[in-house]
């Protein structure tokens, strides 16, 4: 077993008998517990469950029975997704002491799939309220830098990965709270197509904008945790009844003939972003069109028009879910989500009328933009992390957000390290695709993530 190994390469030691599932579930425990009191990436974990769940995936092993290449494999969960008999709290005082009667489907779908559950990951308050430090758990720290931010909400998954305490988890994003911590923790994260992931026994933030999805260190081995999340759930309203996509097969397909619009003036006009993530989205396109992608210009509208349209649903939809624990509970919120809920409080039902007629208006506008392009880029992040101290309650408001723009439309989106920037921090780009066409833009991002090479650098706090 190698310092790092990946799911997809821990798969195979496993199938082949090289590796022990137990003794590579001890080893993650005995490192996760070693750097947490540095990176707060965990709340909470259930080292008995693991050891159990990894003693049943060794007998599979021995029996030669194993479920699938999740099988033996230690991950951990966001603490908005319930987990049964295991505390869930959204990282909230308001449900500090929750403990769920059943898991959420995606966290039995990988339960199912032999996945080894170490425990509870730290996230924004509800997924919106971080890093907010009057909290009963504190903020998680990046691991390249421990002064600086991890992206949000999933900054406990994001943190973990790129840290090596887990070979995967889950993430959530209703307006980049998958592709923002994987950007600016250096790893693999991709906002499925809405609809293909169930969101049942997941706490909500925007029923219309939210999304599961998995993180990860490489582009393989998300492909491998959303193969075992997809699937119709009637218990979600929201998830599309289609047959469970093909995300494996024609993953190593490369991209030769693929047609790549740049949303150039996202990054360089409406936002312009920091030196160091331009030269990754440069990076990004020069490595895929020397693979025989055909690179474009695409003109959208304003970034700003998709963040006023996203915020105004997201923040209305939010209000809706925690108006009655707003009233009864309000001081047990922490400062940041509290406020932003409250400010929340004063959209107007015609305010949110508006703004779904402008997103429908968006929606429309890509999807023209995307007949003849099978894939958009643009940023993730504006830049590189900052100290997480600057990180005030409206801090993510003042800049425009690249990644709101697609979960308005619901399209699949992946972020991918596309290099470092200032002090050694990474930064990450994103792949788009059309609407379920998943397994194209996991393809595309393992093209450039082979090709680039930056899965060879870990944080020097993970050695």
């Amino acid at each position: 077993m190698t310092s790092f190994p990946t799911i997809a390469s821990a798969a195979r030691d496993i199938a082949a008998k090289r590796i022990s599932p137990v003794e590579l579930v001890k080893d993650h425990l005995a490192r996760s517990e070693k750097l947490n009191p540095t990176l707060h990436a965990f709340i909470r974990f259930t080292p008995e469950i693991a050891l159990e769940q990894a003693r049943a995936a060794e007998a599979r092993q021995a029996a030669g029975a194993l479920h699938g290449p999740l099988d033996g494999i230690p991950i951990a969960h966001k603490d908005i997704y319930e987990t049964a008999g295991v505390t869930t709290t959204g990282h909230s005082r308001v449900l500090e002491h929750h403990v769920p009667k059943a898991d959420s489907a995606v966290v039995r779908r990988w339960r199912e799939a032999g996945a080894v559950m170490l425990g509870k990951l730290a996230t924004h308050e509800f997924a919106w309220g971080g890093p907010s430090f009057d909290l009963p758990w504190p903020p998680a720290r990046n691991p390249w830098n421990t002064e600086y931010f991890t992206g949000g909400s999933s900054s406990g998954t994001g943190a973990a990965v790129a840290a090596g305490m887990i070979l995967g988890g889950t993430g959530s994003d209703t307006g980049g709270s998958i592709r923002g911590p994987a950007s600016l923790c250096g790893i693999a994260g991709i906002k499925p197509s809405y609809g293909l992931c169930s969101r049942t026994g997941v706490l909500p933030l925007s029923q219309s904008l939210d999304t599961t999805g998995p993180m990860a260190w490489t582009v393989e081995d998300c492909a491998l945790l959303l193969d075992a999340m997809t699937g119709h759930d009637p218990a979600d309203p929201s998830s599309a009844n289609r047959p469970r996509p093909d995300l494996l097969s024609g993953l190593n397909g490369g991209v030769k003939g693929l047609r790549i619009g740049v949303i150039r003036h996202f990054h360089e006009d409406d936002c312009k972003v920091s030196p160091g993530m331009a030269a990754g989205i440069a990076h990004l396109t020069s490595t895929l069109a020397a693979q025989g992608a055909e690179i474009r210009e695409v003109k959208l509208p304003p970034l700003a028009d998709f963040n006023a349209a996203g915020w105004l649903i997201l923040a209305a939809d939010a209000y809706a879910v925690h108006e009655t624990w707003m009233r009864e509970k309000y001081r047990a919120y922490g400062e940041f989500l509290r406020e932003r809920l409250a400010l929340a409080s004063t959209i107007t039902s015609a305010d949110y009328i508006q703004a779904q007629r402008r997103r429908r208006e968006l929606c429309e506008a890509v999807a023209a933009a995307m007949a003849d392009c099978d894939l958009l880029v643009t940023a993730a992040q504006p830049g590189e992390a900052r100290p997480i101290h600057q990180m005030t309650k409206w801090a993510s408001f003042e800049v425009p957000n690249f990644t709101i723009p697609f979960n308005l439309t619901g399209q699949p989106a992946l972020t991918v390290c596309t290099g470092f920037g200032a002090g050694g921090m990474p930064v990450g780009a994103q792949l788009v695709g059309r609407p379920f066409e998943d397994a194209t833009v996991l393809r595309a991002g393992q093209a450039y993530e082979l090709a680039a090479g930056w899965r060879g650098k870990r944080p020097a706090l993970a050695a």
